[in-house]
């Protein structure tokens, strides 16, 4: 399954048995820029910010005072359920005077992320692979003339006598391209770290 990222901050808000929930969403890069946000975003007053967020092979949920399980888990598995990464949501919670029960709580809290994310737009994430490549002085025009005609984020340059190493960042599905591009251009001239 290919995985989304949100194209711009989301919310949704629904009421159960007088309990309000108001549900946001925003795209995150890194566990810093998760809890950043998080703290930005918690409400003083309400009774309850629950949240949850995954970032690749990262993820974090917190119950915030609900029963154990009834909160930060539904988030969590909304968010992995529709095929989200790099997301964190919040869901904020004034109690309205009936309890919920667990059952409740789980359909209530997972209810408003499930809406807010299914609402918001989706931006898809693109696998990008790394690359090292060595290429000669005379080299150079053709070099920075590909970068950007493949979308190759320039990491890293660094110079020496026999000419200059990049480190590169691009699409996953354009890297093979990009090497077959310039070793046809240079006429093989150029390396990348890890070929034959």
């Amino acid at each position: 399954m290919s995985l989304d990222t949100l194209a711009a901050p989301a919310s949704h808000a629904i009421e159960v048995r007088h309990s309000r929930f108001q549900a946001r969403a925003t795209a995150v890069e890194t566990v810093a820029a998760a809890q950043a946000w998080l703290q930005e975003v918690a409400i003083a007053n309400a009774n309850h910010n629950c949240w949850a967020w995954r970032i690749g092979g990262d993820y974090r949920s917190s119950d915030d005072g609900e029963p154990a399980g009834t909160a930060g888990r539904p988030i969590l598995s909304v968010i992995d359920g529709q095929g989200f990464d790099r997301v964190a949501v919040v869901v904020t919670r004034w109690f309205g005077g009936i309890k919920l029960g667990a059952g409740g709580l789980v359909r209530a809290y997972g209810g408003a992320a499930a809406e807010c994310l299914r609402l918001a737009e989706r931006l898809p994430l693109v696998a990008r692979v790394e690359l090292v490549l060595h290429a000669g002085f005379d080299d150079l025009g053709a070099v920075h003339t590909a970068l950007e005609a493949f979308a190759a984020e320039k990491l890293d340059e660094t110079f020496a006598a026999e000419g200059a190493r990049f480190r590169l960042r691009l699409p996953e599905l354009r890297a093979d391209d990009l090497k077959t591009h310039l070793r046809d251009a240079t006429r093989d001239r150029v390396r990348f770290d890890g070929d034959a």
